[in-house]
């Protein structure tokens, strides 16, 4: 009853810092409520709970290891009873895959484990917990999968992590083709190099790295957290509700 004028609820896993908590907070300014997810640092989720609030909007933390399917049933239920306590709700609008690890290492370096574990948070993640949480999810929702430029450039030590995103957008498609029929659209975001605590903090804390990525980017910098948090909330918006099945990227120009 009057579903079109309830408060859209997005959910954000990884959205305790970086990017998802960048999200989260151009989400709230737009009037999007929010539950995000964290892996280990309570406290610190929390925190961006708060802040949202200070925002007028409803937020909550919820505990998730996107590397771990077989959590995905417990986490579906902490879901599901959060936004019947939360909201009265029994689904939410958005879903953003955001969480992830980095790892950098040569091809010829790279071991089995090193694939394994950016393959179950890069991949068998997103695509078993979107899964999971089909039930859960509005018709007329969105689906936002984060990639990586990396699937189009190639820099030498990321060959597995490249590997997974790449594998991404080609879900992302599939996803967009058998969810339309519930009026899901399916999108995937392709961020450059950004000044986050990502892979050691390479790009915010190496000048190197930092200057390396500015000369290689058409607008002269390494991109911030909030450059990708915008898009995201504008590609959940209703004016680009007729965007769907397509990779859009934001790397100010990178690698062109």
């Amino acid at each position: 009853m009057n579903t079109q004028i309830q408060t859209s609820i997005a959910v954000i896993t990884g959205g305790n810092r970086g990017l998802g908590k960048s999200a989260a907070m151009k989400l709230a300014e737009r009037g999007v409520d929010v539950v995000l997810t964290y892996r280990t640092n309570r406290a610190e989720a929390e925190a961006v709970v708060a802040q949202i609030h200070e925002r007028g909007r409803r937020a909550v933390a919820l505990a998730l290891d996107v590397g771990v399917a077989a959590s995905f049933d417990a986490f579906a239920a902490d879901l599901r009873s959060a936004l019947k306590q939360g909201w009265q709700r029994e689904r939410f609008d958005y879903l953003v895959n955001n969480a992830g690890v980095g790892m950098h290492a040569n091809f010829a370096d790279t071991t089995e484990a090193q694939f394994d574990e950016l393959m179950r948070v890069h991949l068998k993640g997103p695509y078993f917990l979107t899964q999971k949480l089909l039930p859960l999810i509005a018709d007329g929702g969105r689906i936002l999968n984060v990639s990586s430029g990396l699937a189009r450039f190639a820099l030498p030590g990321y060959s597995a992590y490249a590997t997974m995103k790449g594998g991404i957008e080609v879900l992302t498609r599939y996803m967009a083709k058998e969810l339309g029929a519930r009026g899901i659209a399916v999108n995937t975001l392709a961020p450059g190099a950004i000044e986050t605590d990502f892979s050691g903090g390479a790009v915010r804390d190496n000048p190197e790295v930092n200057r390396f990525v500015a000369s290689q980017t058409a607008l002269g910098r390494a991109g911030r957290p909030d450059d990708i948090g915008g898009v995201i909330a504008s590609l959940l918006s209703r004016e680009n509700g007729w965007i769907n099945a397509q990779r859009i990227e934001a790397s100010g120009g990178m690698l062109i």
